[in-house]
């Protein structure tokens, strides 16, 4: 019984360190540009944070986002006009795919 005992705690010990190690990095915000050649960088912005990722051959990812909700601009290059998507909700650990976004 004592052996039973001593081997559950032992296992809840470790499960509960395990755990607080395990850290959250937020989510990620992703999505592709059309032309892929139209835009240089994405921003994330919500309340006082600010994020940034480039857009490599149309595509982009801002990693690390906290949970909440999000304004997105795409910066694009001349000729093209830059897109805003208002509202963009991010949770912790998964991606929010914005999908194709087409430049004006």
């Amino acid at each position: 019984m004592k052996t039973t005992k001593f081997g559950l705690s032992a296992l809840v010990a470790m499960v509960i360190g395990a755990m607080a190690f395990n850290s959250f990095d937020g989510g990620t915000i992703s999505g592709k540009v059309t032309p892929v050649d139209g835009a240089t960088e994405v921003w994330a912005i919500s309340g006082m944070d600010t994020l940034k990722a480039p857009v490599t051959d149309g595509a982009f990812s801002v990693q690390s986002a906290k949970a909440g909700s999000y304004t997105v601009i795409i910066d694009a290059k001349d000729p093209y006009k830059d897109a805003t998507l208002k509202d963009v909700k991010v949770e912790d650990g998964k991606v929010t795919d914005l999908g194709e976004i087409k430049l004006d």
